[in-house]
Protein backbone atom coordinates (compact mmCIF):
# COMPACT_ATOMS: atom_id res chain seq x y z
CA UNK A 1 0.00 0.00 0.00
CA UNK A 2 1.59 3.31 -0.67
CA UNK A 3 1.99 6.08 1.34
CA UNK A 4 -0.52 8.42 -0.12
CA UNK A 5 -3.21 5.31 0.01
CA UNK A 6 -2.30 4.87 3.41
CA UNK A 7 -2.91 8.36 4.42
CA UNK A 8 -6.77 8.62 2.40
CA UNK A 9 -7.86 5.32 4.18
CA UNK A 10 -6.24 6.43 7.96
CA UNK A 11 -8.75 9.99 7.21
CA UNK A 12 -11.44 8.44 7.43
CA UNK A 13 -11.67 8.56 10.63
CA UNK A 14 -12.03 11.96 11.98
CA UNK A 15 -9.92 11.62 14.87
CA UNK A 16 -7.10 10.85 12.82
CA UNK A 17 -7.21 13.90 10.87
CA UNK A 18 -8.02 16.24 13.26
CA UNK A 19 -4.43 15.11 14.62
CA UNK A 20 -3.02 14.80 11.33
CA UNK A 21 -3.96 18.30 11.02
CA UNK A 22 -2.32 19.36 14.10
CA UNK A 23 1.05 18.28 13.30
CA UNK A 24 0.84 20.06 10.09
CA UNK A 25 3.16 22.33 10.93
CA UNK A 26 5.76 20.21 12.14
CA UNK A 27 5.38 17.18 9.48
CA UNK A 28 6.45 20.50 7.04
CA UNK A 29 9.33 21.52 9.19
CA UNK A 30 10.65 17.89 8.33
CA UNK A 31 10.01 17.87 5.40
CA UNK A 32 12.29 20.93 4.50
CA UNK A 33 14.71 20.05 6.92
CA UNK A 34 15.17 17.01 4.68
CA UNK A 35 14.15 18.74 1.32
CA UNK A 36 17.29 21.32 2.20
CA UNK A 37 19.54 18.13 2.98
CA UNK A 38 18.72 16.28 0.15
CA UNK A 39 19.52 19.14 -2.18
CA UNK A 40 23.07 19.92 -0.70
CA UNK A 41 23.72 16.24 -1.71
CA UNK A 42 24.76 15.40 2.12
CA UNK A 43 24.48 12.68 4.00
CA UNK A 44 23.11 13.31 7.78
CA UNK A 45 26.93 12.38 9.26
CA UNK A 46 28.02 15.19 6.93
CA UNK A 47 25.78 17.31 8.44
CA UNK A 48 26.33 16.47 11.48
CA UNK A 49 29.87 16.64 11.09
CA UNK A 50 29.54 20.10 9.89
CA UNK A 51 27.12 21.17 13.28
CA UNK A 52 29.91 19.66 15.41
CA UNK A 53 27.11 16.91 16.40
CA UNK A 54 26.56 13.16 15.34
CA UNK A 55 24.55 11.54 12.92
CA UNK A 56 21.96 10.37 15.89
CA UNK A 57 21.32 14.02 16.62
CA UNK A 58 20.48 14.90 13.04
CA UNK A 59 18.29 11.54 12.60
CA UNK A 60 16.49 12.45 15.89
CA UNK A 61 15.87 16.14 14.24
CA UNK A 62 14.53 14.95 10.64
CA UNK A 63 12.21 12.30 12.43
CA UNK A 64 10.55 14.64 14.73
CA UNK A 65 12.07 13.15 18.09
CA UNK A 66 13.76 16.49 18.92
CA UNK A 67 12.72 19.83 19.80
CA UNK A 68 15.28 21.87 17.98
CA UNK A 69 16.33 25.59 19.06
CA UNK A 70 16.46 28.39 16.67
CA UNK A 71 20.19 28.23 17.08
CA UNK A 72 20.12 24.46 15.86
CA UNK A 73 17.57 25.17 12.89
CA UNK A 74 20.12 28.03 11.85
CA UNK A 75 23.21 25.61 12.03
CA UNK A 76 21.55 22.66 10.24
CA UNK A 77 20.64 25.34 7.67
CA UNK A 78 23.72 26.54 7.17
CA UNK A 79 25.57 23.34 7.10
CA UNK A 80 23.45 22.72 4.12
CA UNK A 81 24.30 25.77 2.69
CA UNK A 82 20.97 27.33 2.96
CA UNK A 83 20.25 30.23 4.81
CA UNK A 84 17.15 30.01 7.57
CA UNK A 85 14.18 32.32 6.40
CA UNK A 86 11.30 32.44 9.32
CA UNK A 87 7.60 33.80 8.05
CA UNK A 88 4.26 34.08 9.42
CA UNK A 89 1.18 32.62 7.36
CA UNK A 90 -2.58 33.58 8.53
CA UNK A 91 -3.99 30.58 9.26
Amino acid sequence: MSLSALKQEAFKNPEVKTVYDELSDEFELISTLITMREKSGLTQGEVAKKMGTRAPNISRLESGRANPSLKTLVSYAHACGFKLDLGFKHA
